[in-house]
């Protein structure tokens, strides 16, 4: 075959062929020469487009054009001309378009007509009522799956609402029902419902902070010579979320968080967060209508939690020798969880708590009394506190009792473990500070839900979080002035004194660990005084001039 044309090469970007045979050849009549015959081939015209850069040098095929040449410029304006479809742009979901407000007398009716406004004996168990009155949709979950849960769970069978008006258990049956609705997974469409969906993560709000205390107190009594951090993993193994799937299960309660999937089947992702979500719930109920004590019941009777298994241990470390003594009802012997449930003070007790009191406070203490601390610092920090409040007390001498420990107590808040830990390992503020932390949380908590009655948990969650950084509640304290008075070693001090922002973190555990101490001496009432009225947690007292 003969080609016609420059050679074909492979790099052009545009090419065609066209062919022509001859059917007969040019020459038909034979060739009277003694030589061969020549036979013509069938003539093949190929027609090429060539690549203009081909002939060019190599040089001059890779430089550009020039910035006024006609061709760039019209390359420029082919490729302005073509036209590109926008992003789609999706529409924004319902709940983030704006609704005209209710005027006055709908809101007015929508807040009366509210269960949250139904019981004024019991505010913050009405504030986590659903906002409307439940419909046909949720009566029905509640003849259906609501016995189950109350035999899974160990309580009577019959309606709460044949109980009296003073009885918080009257509401059990509409709280339990709120617990169990996590929306997620197959079968959530009465989670769309507003006052089931807000309704849920309030109590899931609440539970997680009750557990949190209730797990706390009974690991400081349990372990009375053990620093926070082993208690903290103890707390992780057992109720982290990647536990509650089990928890839930040995409860028999998997039915009822996933009625139309199979828990073990489902992602983890997807198991996870709903357990823990009615998990949570279940607490808050609970707490609200019994109180701690059934709290502690329902964690190790029907969930199974169990302090001595060998995968709630904490992971081994270096232990300081501690050579103090613990108060006598601790030693030689391990409190269980009914020795912390069926434990009363007697009535003329010097605290509110007083074994968690000496649980969190040593006795070696006493060896503290009278120094100088004692007489020139103590005097001004309870004046900044407010100490002592007035107690009605039968005995006379129960009031300086009570006076002596709390001076000893606040001591103890302000004795930073570089002073005397290694020597003492109890000698420092940090059991204080780990109680301290988890009643502030409830204790904001449960004013979050009181006041704004109208608030998803969500929004609630991020709120408390922002209230109770580490930084403010060190700022609190500085704003008192009352950070002067931290006992530190020399080193430390030294440090604080070359850079005031390391001594932040100190402050803050002080904060707490004065928080803790209010709680076990005074009870709940003082945590609220301290946070809302003297150090003013919310900032809406007004600022001196």
């Amino acid at each position: 075959m003969q080609h016609l044309g420059p050679p074909v090469t492979n790099d052009l970007s545009l090419s065609f062929s066209s062919s022509l045979s001859l059917s007969r050849p040019l020459n038909p009549t034979p060739s009277p020469s003694p030589f061969r015959p020549i036979q013509l081939q069938p003539l093949r015209i190929l027609c090429v487009a060539v690549n203009p850069q081909h002939d060019q040098p190599k040089n001059q095929r890779l430089r550009p054009l020039p910035e006024n040449s006609p061709r760039r410029l019209l390359k420029e304006l082919a490729e302005r001309k073509k036209y590109v479809a926008p992003p789609h742009k999706r529409a924004p979901p319902k709940r983030f378009i704006l609704k005209p407000p209710l005027d006055d007398k709908r809101l007015a009716e929508r807040f009366l007509n509210s269960p949250q406004l139904s019981l004024r004996s019991f505010p913050l168990l009405s504030s986590c009522l659903p906002s409307s009155k439940l419909n046909s949709a949720d009566t029905t979950w509640i003849s259906e799956y609501l016995l189950e849960a109350k035999q899974a769970l160990g309580y009577p069978l019959e309606p709460s609402d044949t109980l009296d008006e003073d009885n918080p258990a009257k509401q059990f049956d509409t709280l339990l029902y709120l617990a169990f609705q996590h929306g997620k997974g197959s079968g959530s469409e009465r989670m769309k419902a507003r006052h089931v969906r807000y309704g849920h993560s309030r109590l899931c709000f609440l539970g997680q902070y009750v557990l949190e205390l209730g797990l706390a107190e009974l690991l400081l009594q349990r372990y009375p010579r053990e620093s926070p951090g082993p208690m903290r993993e103890r707390v992780f193994a057992l109720v982290g979320k990647w536990r509650l799937p089990g928890r839930i299960k040995a409860a028999g309660l998997e039915n009822l968080v996933f009625p139309y999937d199979e828990m073990t089947k489902l992602h983890r992702r997807d198991r996870e967060a709903p357990v823990k979500s009615v998990f949570w719930a279940l607490m808050g109920a609970i707490y609200l209508c019994y109180g701690m004590p059934e709290v502690y019941r329902v964690l190790f009777e029907v969930f199974g939690l169990d302090t001595d298994a060998e995968d709630c241990q904490p992971k081994l470390r270096r232990q300081l020798e501690d050579v103090d003594y613990v108060s006598v009802e601790f030693e030689n012997k391990q409190l269980t969880w009914q020795d912390v449930v069926a434990y009363r003070p007697p009535e003329d007790a010097l605290f509110a708590h007083p074994r968690l009191f000496r649980a969190c406070v040593p006795p070696g203490m006493h060896r503290f009394r009278g120094n100088i601390w004692d007489y020139d610092s103590r005097p001004k920090v309870m004046q900044a506190l407010g100490y002592p409040l007035k107690m009605d007390d039968r005995i006379p001498d129960i009031p300086e009792a009570r006076n002596i420990e709390l001076g000893l107590g606040l001591q103890l808040c302000f004795m930073h473990p570089s002073k005397y830990k290694f020597e003492h390992p109890r000698f420092c503020y940090e059991r204080l500070e780990y109680l301290g932390q988890k009643i502030q949380d409830l204790v904001l908590a449960e004013r979050l839900l009181m006041k704004h009655l109208d608030a998803p948990g969500h929004w609630l969650q991020e709120k408390h979080r922002r209230l109770l950084l580490n930084k403010f509640c060190g700022r609190y304290l500085r704003d008192k002035h009352l950070h002067h008075y931290g006992i530190y070693s020399e080193q430390v001090q030294d440090a604080y004194e070359h850079n005031r922002r390391l001594r932040n973190p100190a402050t803050t555990a002080i904060q707490q660990a004065i928080h803790g101490l209010s709680y076990v001496v005074y009870g709940k009432p003082d945590v609220r005084r301290l946070m809302f009225e003297v150090f003013d947690f919310e900032q809406i007292q007004p600022k001196p001039v």
